[in-house]
C-alpha cells in the first residue's frame, strides 16, 4: 500500500477512535447529569398519584422506598414485574398500594392503581392507562366521572364475590347505558385484586423492601 494513502488512513482511523471516545464521555456526563433530577421529577409524579388513593395520615414511611417485587403475570394481570408499596404507622402495617391490568376492557388492556387497607377495605383505585372509547367508556377515568370512586371503602366482607358485577349483571356497581364492557372489566380487576390481597396479606409485609413477593 501507497505510504501516504496508509498515514491516511490511519489517521482517520484514530480520528474516529477520538471521535467516539469524546462522543461516548459526553454521553455518560449527560446520563449522570439527568439522571437524579429525572429520578426525583418521577418521583414526586408517584407520589402525587398515590396521594390520590392513599391520605398522608395513613403512613408515616417512606412509600417508595418500601416496596417490594411483583412478577409478571399471576391474578394481577401485569404484563411486567410492578411494585407494591407498603404502608406503615409506627412500623405497623397499614395499606398497601399495588397495579393491576384488567385485560378484557373494550379496547385493549385497562391499567390500574389500588390502595387496599390492611383490614381488606379499599382506601381508593385509579386508572393509570387505558385505551377506552373517549366519550364512552373513558368515564372509568377520574378525569372524566368519579365512578371509579364507587370502589372506595369496598371490601370482600361488604361486598360478597357473587355481587362483584355491574347491576346489569346483577351485581352491586353502576355502568353507563352503551358501556358495559369498560366497567365490567375493572370490577373484575379490582375484585381479583382483593382477593389476592387476602391470599398474600402476610407475605406483604414479611418479604424484604426490593425482594419479589413469593408466589
Amino acid at each position: 500500500m501507497n505510504p501516504t494513502i496508509l498515514k491516511h488512513a490511519v489517521k482517520t482511523a484514530w480520528v474516529l477512535i477520538a471521535f467516539t471516545i469524546v462522543s461516548t464521555l459526553g454521553l455518560a456526563v449527560i446520563y449522570h447529569s439527568t439522571k437524579a433530577p429525572i429520578s426525583k421529577a418521577e418521583a414526586e409524579v408517584r407520589m402525587r398519584l398515590f396521594g390520590q388513593i392513599l391520605p398522608a395520615d395513613l403512613y408515616d414511611n417512606n412509600l417508595l422506598q418500601d416496596a417490594i417485587k411483583q412478577p409478571a403475570g399471576g391474578d394481577l394481570g401485569n404484563l411486567d414485574e410492578t411494585m407494591i408499596h407498603r404502608a406503615r404507622i409506627k412500623g405497623l402495617p397499614a395499606a398497601v398500594i399495588l397495579e393491576a391490568t384488567a385485560p378484557d376492557g373494550y379496547s385493549g388492556d385497562i391499567k390500574l392503581l389500588v390502595a387496599i387497607k390492611s383490614t381488606g377495605e379499599i382506601v381508593g383505585v385509579r386508572v393509570l392507562d387505558h385505551k377506552e372509547t373517549p366519550g364512552l367508556g373513558d368515564y372509568i377515568d377520574i378525569g372524566h366521572s368519579n365512578w371509579i370512586k364507587n370502589f372506595d371503602g369496598q371490601s370482600l366482607e361488604k361486598t360478597k364475590d357473587d355481587a362483584w358485577l355491574v347491576k346489569k349483571d346483577g351485581g352491586t356497581f353502576d355502568f353507563t347505558t352503551g358501556a358495559t364492557i369498560t366497567p365490567r372489566a375493572v370490577v373484575k380487576a379490582v375484585h381479583k385484586v382483593l382477593n389476592f390481597y387476602q391470599v398474600h396479606q402476610q407475605s406483604f409485609f414479611e418479604t424484604a423492601s426490593g425482594q419479589a413477593l413469593a408466589q
